[in-house]
């Protein structure tokens, strides 16, 4: 189990992380989302070990995590955006030095990675040099690294960057899998991928964690999308004593009706979606409100990142920069 206890990390006057608090279970896949410069970085270099906090505490089963604590960062496994590696090395060569800064020798050592190179499909490329790979082939090497030692944390970002989408897909079934002895934490811009292997979405906004809810609970139908004539305080009057009505909101949404305005209804989240809408639509012809079309609002994880974060302020981007420095150390410190 993974526990975050209020954490902050500052750089200078920057409060990258702003009291986070969060906890993920084993067997769960939690996307961590937001835009560049949210703080997502930090926060995944926090949990590896690579800093620690200037406030708060992150336990793994049960155990803190401080910088430089070789023995609990064996059992993680940290995939960065960027990945550094020696491209003179074959992968065969970089994994052994990833194993051995993992501790894993001698036979262990060979079988684990047998077992990852199995697991990313690079039996073919295993004698390569890195610098003669594709993209994606380098991508596969990051994974394996990161899965060595059978980490009991799993922290990837980015991990189809650069694959084709029959790698994708296997990409996410070896995330699927991997999650059943694991603790999986996978930072992406891509919503799809989130969407098709998370359980979770923690949505970080200027520092602080802004979401934090089951995809289920994201993908739930509690709104109702209204077109009408009326204008918005009318329809407020007419549904704002109504059990199941909970908020009415514009919403931008184009029509081809001329003078139609569009609204989102918000529904009390203990009723069902289609006994709503029935009502609603009872409720307003009762009140001689015409209709021009009403349904069910689902709204995707996008649409919700994108609410989210609609208005946020640009913070400076020395929260990333830092990532790409000092390449042999982030390496060591990481393992």
């Amino acid at each position: 189990m993974l526990d975050v206890r209020s954490i902050s990390r500052h750089y200078g006057d920057l409060k990258a992380v702003d009291n986070v608090t969060f906890s993920i279970e084993p067997g769960e896949i939690v996307g961590l989302l937001g835009h560049n410069g949210a703080g997502k970085t930090t926060i995944m270099k926090l949990l590896s070990g690579y800093l620690e906090p200037d406030s708060g505490s992150i336990l793994l089963n049960n155990q803190r995590i401080h910088l430089g604590d070789k023995t609990l960062q064996r059992s993680l496994g940290y995939l960065p955006e960027n990945l550094p590696v020696y491209p003179e090395l074959s992968v065969a060569s970089y994994l052994q030095y990833a194993a051995e800064l993992k501790g894993l020798a001698g036979k262990t050592q060979r079988q684990a990675i047998r077992r990852v190179i199995e697991s990313t499909d690079l039996s073919d490329r295993f004698l390569s040099p890195i610098n003669t790979l594709s993209r994606g082939m380098k991508q596969r090497v990051g994974v394996a690294q990161a899965l060595l030692g059978s980490p009991s944390l799993l922290i990837l970002d980015e991990p189809t960057n650069g694959l084709d989408p029959a790698q994708t897909e296997q990409m996410r079934q070896l995330i699927k899998s991997i999650s059943e002895s694991a603790t999986v934490i996978l930072s992406t811009h891509i919503m799809q991928e989130v969407e098709a292997m998370c359980t979770r979405a923690l949505i970080v906004q200027q520092g602080q964690l802004a979401v934090d809810t089951p995809l289920n609970d994201i993908n739930a139908i509690h709104r109702i999308a209204l077109s009408t004539t009326a204008d918005q305080p009318t329809i407020m009057d007419a549904l704002c004593k109504e059990d199941w009505f909970e908020s009415l909101t514009p919403a931008n949404t184009h029509t081809a009706f001329e003078n139609a305005n569009a609204f989102s209804i918000e529904t009390k989240t203990d009723i069902d979606i289609n006994e709503a809408i029935d009502k609603c639509a009872i409720r307003l012809v009762n009140q001689t409100i015409p209709i021009i079309s009403i349904q069910g609002d689902k709204q995707d994880l996008q649409q919700r990142f994108l609410q989210m974060t609609a208005h946020r302020p640009l913070q400076d981007s020395v929260v990333q920069n830092d990532l790409n420095q000092k390449p042999v150390e982030e390496a060591s410190n990481a393992a």
